[in-house]
């Protein structure tokens, strides 16, 4: 009975700022303005479809991304020292603790036509690029600003795994590339889908990211749902049937991988 006396703070928390909001997402995106049902919100779905696809398309790539500089990276610190460790810890999480507006507004001074980098490649003789406003910056931002979201899940599990295991496998005749393919990766995935997860959902809704590096022609499914709200197009019974379809598939996504994960742990202990 105590325990769960400690829990009502939690709950109540819980109820109102989670539960809560996606009940009125709910609620709006079936009702009209004067509160009858309706499912007329969702039929505007197929005028948005390029949004949806350009979002996933380019969440997914940032996600890849991520993965693919995520991995290594954590991957080489578990082999590190243990002082070596604290301190990457440490340069990982740094930019996290400065606000995320400030880190997308650096990263505007450094790309813009007449920014850092161009200087930079001005100064030693080389031409200089246009990425501002692209999507390649969009791409960028996301990556850049969510790619301590990978390392850590993956850091977190790879430093874990019984060191017993894989000298058992090493013992066993496995050389370095086949103790990676067949223990150290098939037992990090769980680290892997929960980067992919953290990396590719605030991804595919952002919206500060390409608003400032994109400069309004990358427009995505975060900005959509903020011009129904916030915008000259005010219709937030729109903006939730949006939120709820693109939570939907979101969740579909998570679940497929999830599977996928689950079934290759399972092949691992067979």
């Amino acid at each position: 009975m105590k325990g769960k006396a400690i829990a009502i703070p939690y709950t109540i928390w819980m109820a109102i700022f989670v539960v809560a909001p996606l009940v009125l997402v709910v609620i709006y995106a079936f009702t009209t303005a004067d509160g009858a049902f309706t499912l007329e919100n969702f039929s505007h779905m197929g005028d948005y479809t390029t949004v949806f696809v350009k979002s996933f398309l380019l969440a997914l790539i940032a996600t890849a991304i991520c993965l693919l500089i995520g991995y290594p990276f954590a991957y080489i610190i578990t082999k590190q020292s243990e002082v070596f460790k604290q301190v990457a810890m440490l340069l990982i999480m740094l930019p996290m603790w400065m606000n995320f507006l400030l880190r997308t507004y650096a990263w505007m001074s450094i790309l813009e036509n007449n920014g850092l980098l161009n200087r930079l490649l001005s100064f030693i003789g080389l031409p200089t690029i246009s990425i501002i406003n692209t999507d390649a910056a969009v791409v960028l931002g996301m990556v850049y600003n969510f790619l301590p979201f990978m390392v850590l899940p993956i850091y977190s599990v790879i430093d874990k795994i019984d060191k017993s295991v894989i000298e058992a496998a090493q013992d066993l005749g496995a050389n370095s590339g086949m103790v990676f393919r067949k223990v150290i990766f098939p037992l990090s995935l769980p680290g892997v889908l929960s980067g992919i997860t953290m990396v590719f959902v605030p991804s595919v809704s952002t919206f500060i990211i390409s608003k400032l590096l994109g400069g309004g022609s990358s427009l995505m499914l975060g900005d959509l749902i903020e011009m129904q709200f916030l915008g000259n197009a005010y219709n937030p019974h729109l903006g939730s049937a949006i939120s709820l379809v693109m939570m939907v598939i979101v969740i579909i996504c998570m679940a497929v991988m999830n599977r996928f994960g689950d079934g290759e742990s399972e092949a691992v202990l067979l």
